[in-house]
């Protein structure tokens, strides 16, 4: 009878021990073509992101990762930074001219995910082996979208910053909320919304109806730094403050071209902005070019000023914010009188990324100011070829 009861005892331990062997292979199963080890339905949730897509994502995310120009900068506006576990090589390379990066050196500390860059594909094996839940990409098509969550076996959310001819984008909004959503952060995607919201809204007021003089911005990043020729026909502070920009009588209504200095020399704009990412560029063509820039009225009446570049690595919204502010005490000085732009600009930071980085943007780029081509200089301006 002993023996027969001690032969019942080991027959069940190893049946239940069986039990266990076959559910924790269950659940390693479950993780090597997805990022959690929960299975159960409500562990995960199903969302659509900015392409449409349809995707399963678990519902207690902490890991995730940020692919494409702004991925990251979205995170970080959602406070999100602790969650993010690995970055782009871009991110390392270019930690410059960013708040979202200046404001938080320690992601520069977190292994590299691929090289980033518009177009350019993540290292899948490195994004398997930082263990994300979640994979953020912007500036992808479907079919990359899927081909990264089929090959890492993680689920892809893309994201969209539209095209922000002002501060307010719904697709943009959006993104936000949905990133929060994710991220258990939808409070503080709706406060950043609202934020956005109120500073456009208060511009517009204060500047609404006012007779606005010409105006004009040139050295505007695109792929990479050039010189004065290069602009917007629809800047976003300047549609934000009603301002005359003489670009926007181009045929081109869709943002960034290349016009020619005879355009300039024609239009004569009472007021020029160097967007300060290619402002080494333009004093290198004043030296080579000093009458032609001398026949421009703006620069004969001292009405040239220098402005934080906001399009590097997609826009950040808050430097193009922070320059609205500083155009308007420029143009309107009346109506700015109680606004102090580099304050204004550090309370815009402080909010958006945590820290107030105005200082650390005017050393590397030359901060508000009146620009003198004769003699302005600048510590660097973008990378020519990123």
């Amino acid at each position: 009878m002993k023996k027969a009861l001690v032969l019942f005892v080991i027959l069940l331990v190893v049946s239940v021990a069986g039990c266990i062997g076959t559910s924790t292979s269950s659940s390693t199963s479950a993780t090597s073509s997805a990022p959690t080890v929960k299975t159960s339905s409500a562990s995960y949730m199903t969302i659509t992101d900015a392409l449409g897509r349809t995707v399963k994502v678990p519902t207690n995310v902490t890991r995730v990762v940020a692919v494409g120009p702004g991925a990251l900068r979205i995170l970080v506006y959602l406070n999100a930074t602790k969650d993010v576990v690995g970055i782009e090589e871009f991110e390392k390379k270019y930690p410059f001219g960013r708040p979202y990066i200046l404001a938080h050196p320690e992601l520069l500390k977190l292994p590299v995910i691929g090289p980033g860059g518009p177009g350019k594909l993540p290292d899948m094996e490195a994004l398997i082996k930082v263990h994300p839940q979640v994979i953020f990409m912007v500036f992808v098509s479907r079919q990359t979208a899927d081909e990264v969550q089929s090959k890492t076996g993680i689920p892809v959310v893309v994201l969209s910053y539209g095209t922000l001819k002002n501060f307010t984008d719904e697709t943009f909004f959006r993104s936000l909320l949905l990133a929060g959503k994710i991220l258990g952060k939808e409070k503080r995607a709706e406060e950043v919304i609202n934020f956005i919201k109120e500073q456009q809204s208060y511009l517009e007021n204060l500047t609404k109806g006012l007779e606005s003089p010409t105006v004009y911005v040139g050295g505007i990043g695109y792929k990479g730094a050039h010189g004065i020729t290069s602009t917007y026909t629809d800047y976003a502070p300047f549609t934000v403050l009603h301002l005359n920009n003489i670009a926007s009588k181009l045929p081109s209504k869709n943002g960034w071209v290349q016009v020619d200095k005879e355009f300039l020399l024609k239009e004569n704009p009472d007021y020029i902005f160097i967007d300060e990412g290619g402002l080494k560029i333009i004093l290198d063509d004043y030296k080579s070019n000093p009458d032609f820039y001398n026949s421009l009225k703006a620069v004969q009446e001292g009405h040239v000023y220098g402005v934080l570049p906001y399009n590097f690595y997609n826009t950040n919204i808050g430097i193009a914010i922070a320059d609205a502010y500083y155009i308007g005490k420029v143009i309107y000085p009346e109506r700015f009188k109680n606004i102090d732009p580099v304050k204004k600009a550090n309370e815009i930071f402080t909010f958006l990324v945590g820290k107030p980085v105005y200082d650390e943007l005017a050393k590397e780029f030359g901060g508000f100011g009146k620009v003198n081509l004769a003699s302005g200089n600048v510590t660097y301006g973008l990378p020519t070829n990123p």
